[in-house]
């Protein structure tokens, strides 16, 4: 056994999803002052998880605690876990300080995921506000993989400012592709920024779709889902055509808890990827 690594029964981690099973950071890549990827490999040598678009894991530091994350990487490639970590509190503020070779304790993956596979032959919106880009980028790899199987495709991407941009390099190649739309915009600039200045919502209205044969995929603060369904929905787009990622309050991951409750809904078992005409009734209300 590996330094470090907690001596429990590694058969047991496999198998037990409260058990978390020992990743090693293999590197790190710093996207903004208080945003950090992290890329992880399995420190037991065993198979990596294998995942889907909009699932989540659980990552444990040891004596700190755990907070469930997005996987942001490709789903496609099985031999590295990839998690972009905002420093919101304790637990995050230690992801953000990890170096090559520190250990991470993973349970997952869990979630519903995007199913980006079962939209081809539609149009698809993706909207994303903030770090809300994370979870929404293993989609945009699986549809460039993929790029024939859908019509028009739209990233509408909106952030504080320009400094708060997140993969801006990667977005940037984004938008040099012929076969997708990418359209950019921030809350606020300085006399330099020479793209959008407004919330990503008012970027809805612009793009050229058709919605009645259109797919949107959405992730960022509540607010912003909100008044972004409100605009599909004005621009056609049903309900049932909608879908919100709604990760927030989790804490044990398999519905035992109950923290996530949502409505009749868990959000750690029923989601994070949610369609809007199944939680339209609770979605807002800040009771819930």
């Amino acid at each position: 056994m590996e330094p470090g690594i907690p001596k429990h029964n590694m058969m047991e981690a496999l198998y037990n999803p409260m058990v978390p099973r020992p990743y090693l950071v293999s590197r790190t890549r710093r996207e903004l002052r208080d945003t950090l990827t992290l890329f992880l490999e399995p420190a037991d040598h065993q198979q990596p998880f294998r995942n889907a678009p909009g699932q989540f894991n659980m990552l444990y530091i040891f004596g700190v605690g755990e907070v469930p994350v997005s996987i942001s990487g490709d789903a496609e490639r099985t031999n590295t876990l990839v998690h972009t970590v905002r420093a919101v509190g304790a637990v995050t503020e230690a992801m953000c300080k990890l170096k090559r070779g520190d250990l991470v304790g993973v349970r997952g993956p869990f979630g519903s995921q995007w199913h980006a596979e079962k939209v081809t032959g539609k149009d698809l919106v993706i909207v994303a506000g903030g770090i809300g880009l994370a979870p929404l980028r293993p989609v945009l790899y699986q549809v460039q993989k993929h790029r024939s199987e859908y019509g028009q495709v739209f990233l509408l991407y909106g952030a504080r400012s320009p400094e708060e941009l997140l993969y801006r390099k990667e977005v940037e190649q984004w938008k040099k592709r012929f076969d997708m739309n990418v359209e950019v915009t921030v809350d606020r600039a300085s006399t330099d920024w020479q793209g959008h200045v407004g919330v990503v919502t008012t970027l809805i209205s612009q793009a050229r779709f058709d919605p009645v044969n259109t797919t949107a995929m959405l992730c960022g603060p509540e607010v912003m889902m909100r008044f972004a369904v409100m605009e599909l929905q004005k621009r056609g787009v049903g309900a049932e055509n909608i879908f919100v990622s709604m990760e927030r309050n989790m804490k044990c991951a398999i519905g035992f808890c109950g923290r996530c409750q949502f409505g009749p809904t868990f959000i750690c078992k029923d989601g994070p990827i949610l369609c809007y005409d199944r939680i339209s009734n609770w979605f807002g209300t800040r009771e819930v």
